[in-house]
């Protein structure tokens, strides 16, 4: 098996990709405020909800970005500030999705995590899911979101530990038949949270 038709066409065009349309290394800062409608502005082709598709080109993947999501709108504003761009110079079909978890309860981030797979699935079909953090921004836009043959982690380093490798956090892309439902989604994950 030589992989999902996607992944033929992946091989072919990523380097064009990369040296035609991505910038490379971005300057992320926190300086600023950001508002909600600084990023309407500054992006006019993504559509109420959080949809992007290019018009010039047919994406490779269609791809959900869920975030789970709890009292951190400030961090949420920056992720779309930043995150819009880069996706939309990625040239994906994607669609954003924020989890809400109300109350004060423990954070549920497998919940989340889970709901937000259903829901997306019920509004469009996608072939890709990326699960993110709000707080995880890419600081070079050559870091695709998008889905390989086996679960990539996105965040591998970060600049508040120093930039050195950690372990499987958030912001990892997986491709939902072949990977998220085979792994029953994010059951394993609320069981070990359990237990500690």
């Amino acid at each position: 098996a030589r992989g999902p038709a996607w992944m033929l066409k992946e091989r072919a065009s990523t380097k064009r990709l990369w040296s035609a349309v991505l910038l490379g290394a971005l300057r992320v800062e926190f300086s600023q405020p950001v508002n909600l409608e600084e990023v309407a502005r500054i992006n006019p082709e993504v559509k109420a909800g959080g949809r992007f598709a290019p018009k010039d080109c047919i994406a490779l993947q269609k791809v959900a970005i869920i975030i789970p999501f709890r009292n951190r709108e400030e961090h949420l504003k920056y992720w779309l500030y930043y995150l819009h761009p880069i996706l939309q110079r990625q040239q994906l079909d994607y669609g954003v999705y924020v989890i809400n978890q109300d109350g004060e309860e423990e954070f549920n981030r497998a919940k989340l995590l889970n709901i937000g797979f259903a829901e997306a699935l019920k509004e469009y079909d996608y072939d890709c899911f990326v699960f993110s953090d709000v707080d995880l921004i890419p600081m070079d836009d050559r870091n695709t979101y998008k889905c390989y043959s086996q679960p990539r982690h996105l965040s591998v380093s970060m600049d508040k530990f120093g930039f050195r490798r950690i372990g499987w956090r958030g912001g990892r892309g997986r491709n939902a038949d072949e990977q998220f439902i085979k792994i029953h989604s994010f059951w394993k994950v609320k069981r070990r949270v359990r237990k500690n």
